[in-house]
């Protein structure tokens, strides 16, 4: 005899709308709802039926966060697959009343960082390329500016400074952040002052304005948060990205760093050459981006730094157990050893 599917309370609130929200994409039929791991802020789910299967993803939403990350991946997605690009999960059907978003099931794997080949990352540039050579449609203008977009020096800069900024003003009520209060202070705050001097310096021997920013032309449409942390690997080898909750008209020196900078799967720095070359053939000044690449490198590895510590801020710790990760304790002692490894490990090599 066949056991009941039981689910919790949270789960039920999500199944009732997801109901609707099947009928609505034309699907018939019943669906089991499997919770998954994995979401860093968000709750993700696997609805399976009758030998289908769909990714359901509900959306955090809070009044200090006010991105709309249901609306801006799911046009993310939907363009770059009516644009033929099916490197992404096809967009199924959205609830922006209740936050639902629902696509296809990757059937996939994460790739660990030795796995990864020169293959992938042509996979990568391929993505990133198809979807610029349809930047100038009208669809493509529909799109948003990326989350925290940056079209000038300054304005990568002015990120970086106000993320370490909100960070030197958490409470120090334990332990855990106490040792964090005295790692931003000590380590982080000196080595951004340093590397906000060579920006500055650099830049003004290159000619560089910091307060110039790129033309329209130069923008790039970015998956946003780009990496292979963000990607699974398929049995016959393509490589789908997922999560663009961030994505949208950016800076592409901004997302040749992240992509490289990104900790949860690091991509080795012999790749850089041929992922730079691929970029800097469609861009319209590639000498001055491939500057811009270098000097705004260290801004980005601090970015990262900054970024591991997310759980030590009010917002960031609410989207962590929005997704159901481990208690809040063991996320911020995670984070900021992590964070200070990754901070050691670019001292060590001379980027801070």
């Amino acid at each position: 005899m066949t056991q009941p599917v039981i689910y919790s309370e949270t789960e039920k609130e999500i199944l009732f709308p997801a109901r609707d929200l099947i009928a609505k994409a034309g699907l018939e039929g019943e669906f089991s709802l499997i919770r998954l791991a994995g979401g860093k802020n968000n709750r993700v789910f696997q609805l399976k039926g009758k030998g289908r299967s769909y990714l359901l993803k509900s959306y955090f939403r809070h009044e200090h966060d006010p991105r709309d990350r249901l609306e801006t991946e799911y046009a993310f997605v939907s363009f770059a697959w009516n644009c033929g690009i099916q490197a992404v999960p096809r967009p199924v059907a959205s609830d922006q009343v209740h936050g639902l978003g629902l696509y296809e099931f990757v059937e996939g794997r994460k790739l660990c960082p030795d796995e990864i080949r020169e293959d992938h990352i042509r996979q990568a540039i391929r993505f990133y390329i198809a979807l610029n050579e349809k930047k100038d449609c009208s669809e493509a203008h529909q799109l948003p500016i990326a989350s925290e977009a940056c079209f000038s020096i300054h304005d990568h800069l002015d990120c970086v400074e106000g993320r370490l900024r909100r960070l030197k003003a958490i409470e120090i009520a334990d332990e855990v952040t106490e040792r964090a209060g005295n790692f931003i202070e000590n380590r982080l705050v000196p080595a951004w002052a340093k590397i906000k001097d060579e920006v500055f310096r650099k830049g003004e021997n290159l000619c560089l304005k910091a307060n110039q920013p790129i033309s329209g032309k130069e923008r790039c449409l970015s998956p946003s948060d780009f990496g292979f942390h963000n990607a699974l690997l398929e049995k016959d080898g393509q490589v789908r990205f997922i999560d663009f909750e961030y994505a949208g008209w950016d800076d592409p020196a901004k997302m040749v760093c992240d992509f490289f900078c990104q900790p949860a799967v690091p991509v080795a720095s012999d790749f850089f050459s041929l992922f730079e070359a691929e970029v800097l053939k469609h861009s319209l000044n590639p000498e001055v981006l491939r500057q811009r690449f270098r000097l705004l490198f260290p801004v980005y590895q601090m970015k990262w730094c900054c970024i591991m510590l997310n759980d030590f801020l009010a917002v960031g710790d609410k989207r962590r157990g929005f997704a159901w990760h481990t208690a809040h304790e063991d996320r911020k002692k995670i984070q900021l050893g992590k964070a200070q490894v990754y901070f050691q490990e670019f001292c060590r090599t001379g980027q801070f």
